[in-house]
């Protein structure tokens, strides 16, 4: 059976957020709640993904992570180095270029390693937050499987995607 974790980025997802909306539609899945959505570090945002899958057959673990929740997951990988089933890692931002004044520096530098286990690594050709080159550029050395989604912006619920069925049918990959 696989277990799914949302993992939501800076200030989480709200209602209207796709990942909201697939945690209304699969089964055996629960969002990795974060003390803190709005001031982010590192190392406490990891440490509460590795302790929400303790007891997991990891095996059957299965990441969604939209934004910063993506580079939260490379770092946990990064630090506990543990195998899962696979990731949907959607829009990761490109730290290199955000704004100071976002609190995101314990983020970097975003591990460039790669992910010895599936994922796929979906952007949009006008994110704010990342241009498609820098997604591309991530993707290749995590060693994701690329997704241009098109212009799609943050992928969030700004973008008006609503349940985003084409990210349920990308899910259905891993």
């Amino acid at each position: 059976m696989t277990y799914y974790f949302t993992l939501p980025g800076l200030g989480g997802s709200d209602e209207n957020h796709w990942q909201s909306l697939f945690e209304s539609a699969l089964p055996n899945i629960k969002r990795i709640e974060q003390g803190d959505w709005d001031n982010p570090a590192c190392e406490e945002w990891i440490k509460t993904v590795d302790e929400a899958i303790d007891g997991y057959d990891l095996s059957e673990v299965v990441f969604i992570t939209h934004s910063l929740g993506g580079i939260t997951f490379s770092h946990w990988f990064n630090k506990y180095q543990k195998k899962i089933k696979g990731a949907l890692i959607v829009a990761p931002p490109n730290l290199d270029v955000a704004p100071s004044e976002l609190g995101l520096d314990s983020f970097l530098p975003v591990p460039k390693n790669q992910i010895p286990f599936p994922t796929i690594l979906v952007a949009s050709t006008n994110d704010p937050w990342a241009d498609l080159d820098a997604s591309k550029s991530i993707a290749e050395s995590w060693g994701s499987d690329f997704v241009n989604a098109g212009a799609l912006g943050h992928i969030n619920t700004a973008s008006g995607i609503g349940e985003w069925p084409e990210g349920l049918k990308i899910l259905e990959k891993l």
